[in-house]
Order: C-alpha cells, then structure tokens, then sequence
C-alpha cells in the first residue's frame, strides 16, 4: 500500500480509534494521548502492514497493545523497590504502620471509657465493636434499628472526644 494511501486510510478511522480510546480509558484526555501514540506507531509500523490483513483489526490491535503495555508500566511505576544499602525498608516490621488508636492509648483508658457509659450506649456499641451487626443488636435488645445506629454514633463521639486531646 502506498503510503497516501495508507496514511488517508490512517485518518479515516481516526473518530473511530478515538472512541475505542476513550473507551479502553474512560478519560478524554488520555484517550487522546492514546489516539496520537497509536497513529505514530502505526505510521512508524506501516511497512509491517501487508495488504492482505484487516487494515482496521490492524491498527485497533496496535491502540489495545499500547494500552496494555501503559497499564502494565503505571503498574511497576507505583512498585516501591528498596535501594536502601542495608534494605532499611524491607527489614522493618510488617506491623510498622501509621499509629492506631490502640497503639495511641492504653486499652484500659478505652475500656474504662466505654465502661463509663449507662447501659443503653456502653451494651449497643460493645455488641457493635465484637463484631455484632446493627440488626443483630436491634433483634438482642429489642430496639428499633435507626436508635441502636445513634445510639452506637453518640458512643463514638463521646470516645472521640474524650481522647481528642491525645492527638
């Protein structure tokens, strides 16, 4: 294929490769990206075209393989590789971490909060903390299910603000 030929045959499919773009993306603006890196490559790639093949599967398998191939790199990009001269990074703990509450506060300063509550927050937000579901602590304690959600929320705020001055 002579290459006007194969470049007005380029720029035909250009409103259909952009639609496949956005497609393959859901951005506007990488899609565009995507349609000028596939055009290049395939102006780049025209003499491995042959004229027998489907000139739109053609260009259509180089778009997906350029899109591919650009996932897989943000992917490694986003890999922490440690170069540190000892592997500092690789050595620490697994449990090293952003600090929690439980490591900000004794368990017993929470415990004597929580115990600190009348029974009608301190049972519902136990219930909820052990892993009990709304409707399951509704059903236990015959109450309806919007006053066992509150009654849970004012136990948090009143645990927040009782330990906001330890942040």
């Amino acid at each position: 294929m002579g290459s006007a030929k194969f470049q007005s045959k380029l720029m035909d499919l250009q409103s259909n490769m952009l639609n496949f773009a956005y497609m393959l993306t859901s951005n506007r603006d990488d899609a565009y990206d995507l349609l000028q890196d596939t055009t290049l490559k395939a102006l780049d790639s025209e003499d491995k075209f042959t004229e027998d093949a489907n000139f739109k599967g053609w260009v259509f398998t180089i778009m997906r393989n350029i899109f591919i191939n650009n996932y897989r790199k943000s992917g490694r990009a986003a890999t922490f590789v440690d170069t540190t001269d000892n592997l500092y990074h690789l050595n620490l703990s697994q449990d090293a971490k952003a600090e929690s509450p439980e490591d900000t506060f004794n368990a017993a300063e929470i415990s004597e909060a929580i115990n600190g509550f009348e029974d009608e927050l301190r049972i519902p937000f136990s219930m909820h903390v052990s892993g009990y579901k709304y409707e399951e602590i509704a059903g236990e304690m015959n109450l309806p299910l919007g006053t066992v959600k509150s009654r849970i929320f004012v136990a948090r705020k009143r645990l927040q603000a009782r330990f906001a001055d330890y942040r």
